[in-house]
């Protein structure tokens, strides 16, 4: 299967998630991380707003992996480490798999057993 330059995009995407959440997760806090998030007005804003998005993308993403007839052992793991290891990697991730299901489809589709004979 050919890789795309959308799937790089999505995979360097994912990495970047990845580092620039893990970077700052790590680092000590007086307060817990969930009471930090609501630290203020701004931060406030961004983490509901990141709720919103999330909440939007699970339920979308469970759609589109029926629809695709994507693996739904896949999208549990895309649920858990969305909270456990962070949205801007999973999110990402989510869509290079979807863009691979779909070339697969593409593909399929293709093929010269797919096509009918007269």
């Amino acid at each position: 299967m050919k890789i795309t330059g959308l799937q790089i995009f999505y995979l360097v995407l994912a990495i970047i998630g990845l580092f620039v959440t893990w970077y700052f997760n790590l680092q000590p806090r007086e307060n817990g991380f969930i009471a930090d998030t609501y630290a203020n007005s701004a931060s406030t804003s961004i983490t509901n707003d990141l709720v919103v998005v999330v909440v939007a993308f699970l339920v979308w993403s469970f759609a589109e992996t029926g629809r695709l007839k994507m693996s739904y052992w896949w999208w549990s793991a895309v649920f858990v480490f969305t909270f456990v290891i962070a949205a801007a990697t999973m999110v990402p991730l989510f869509l290079f798999t979807r863009e691979r299901r779909l070339i697969a489809i593409e593909e399929e589709n293709k093929s010269p057993d797919s096509l009918e004979r007269p």
